[in-house]
């Protein structure tokens, strides 16, 4: 019997190794997996960006090319650096004990948490304030959102996010391991005062904050360009070709905030839920779905500006209308057919010489017939 105990408890003991180990290695490819296709998003994202910005670098769009820019800098920087800190926290077996001693990883990995968090909820506020400007008060965003302005309000909001993540260092209230222990964050939960409270609501407040001003300024810029698109002048035409523009980083500036709200809210509203509230066992429990929702935003935002182009929505509602209507797509190859039969009529017109000589080559008889002898006898004299 004491065999057979003895047997059963190494094979319990494998057991849980093995089931502990295969979840570990899970974990590392899901997060390597995630980190890739993030990483790659971004450089993608990036390069139509700059590539965009060097196109409209002195026109109204360059201001707003350079918040997206950096917004997606910002996103790449993040993927990159926590992912990287959650992987090796997996492969570590999350045993903080042993590879963090002074908690000098958990507090930057805390405060990487925070600050690429909450700098793309904040640019992405700062670039809709930027459009509701451009399209409500043109002679304004021209004189005071210049290339020097733009930068510096880059600056501040950089900093402003880096502030709000090391204020728990600054005050001496470090970050916490959470009950997942694959992440740290501010502390939500257990013995705490009136600056462990303080801390997580300021960052959760601006964020929430964030994507209030970002709805507020693109309904107030959404229903500008309807109303300018519906008044009908003189300068339809000019006023339809600049509201194209607009209406497509309008569209992107949807998006994004759509995104934001998905993805950053939840984790948002748990937290200040936590500090309210503090239920501890019932409400972290979905802390880290939550968290992995929060990621996913660094995913889904330069894919707004790679498919949220009109190159690419035109090309894409063309192959919807020709899978959706046969007739439409028998009408576009009618139209095609017609268009290209004229390009050729009129490239075979337009190939003949101007300097038409007396050897040749000669216009059609009926040209000939039509000029009187006398008329050609006289402008040959003269």
């Amino acid at each position: 019997s004491s065999n057979g105990s003895s047997d059963g408890g190494c094979l319990m003991s494998s057991n849980v190794c093995n089931g502990s180990c295969t979840k570990r290695e899970v974990s590392v490819t899901s997060s390597a997996i995630s980190m890739t296709v993030g990483i790659i998003s971004n450089i993608m994202a990036l390069f139509i960006l700059i590539k965009a910005y060097h196109r409209f670098k002195f026109k109204s769009k360059a201001a707003f090319l350079f918040f997206a820019s950096a917004l997606v800098l910002t996103d790449f920087f993040g993927h990159l650096i926590n992912g990287s800190l959650a992987i090796y926290v997996y492969a570590s077996q999350k045993d903080w004990e042993r590879f963090d001693l002074n908690k000098s990883l958990c507090d930057f990995f805390g405060v990487c948490m925070a600050f690429f968090g909450l700098t793309p909820l904040l640019l992405g506020s700062l670039m809709a304030v930027e459009r509701c400007i451009g399209v409500t008060r043109p002679l304004f965003h021209t004189t005071a959102l210049g290339p020097h302005h733009v930068k510096r309000l880059l600056g501040v909001t950089w900093m402003l996010g880096l502030l709000v993540a090391l204020l728990p260092i600054l005050f001496q209230r470090p970050y916490l391991v959470q009950r997942s222990r694959s992440w740290c964050f501010f502390r939500l939960q257990g013995m705490r005062d009136w600056v462990d409270v303080l801390l997580p609501i300021l960052f959760s407040v601006l964020g929430l904050l964030s994507l209030l001003v970002s709805l507020v300024c693109n309904t107030v810029t959404g229903l500008t360009l309807l109303r300018c698109r519906g008044q009908l002048d003189r300068n339809h035409h000019r006023h339809c070709r600049n509201t194209s523009h607009h209406s497509e980083m309008v569209c992107q500036l949807l998006a994004i905030m759509l995104v934001s709200c998905v993805c950053w809210g939840p984790l948002l509203i748990t937290s200040i839920i936590l500090i309210i509230q503090d239920h501890g066992e019932d409400q972290t429990s979905h802390m880290l779905l939550v968290v992995r929702m929060a990621t996913w935003n660094q995913i889904l935002d330069p894919w707004v500006y790679i498919l949220l182009r009109k190159a690419v929505l035109r090309r894409l509602f063309q192959v919807a209308l020709r899978l959706c209507s046969p007739h439409a797509k028998l009408t576009s190859w009618w139209q095609g057919s017609t268009l290209g039969s004229s390009m050729n009529a009129s490239s075979s017109v337009t190939s003949r010489p101007d300097f038409i000589g007396l050897d040749g080559p000669f216009l059609p008889d009926t040209a000939i017939q039509s000029a009187h002898p006398l008329s050609l006898k006289e402008g040959f004299e003269t």
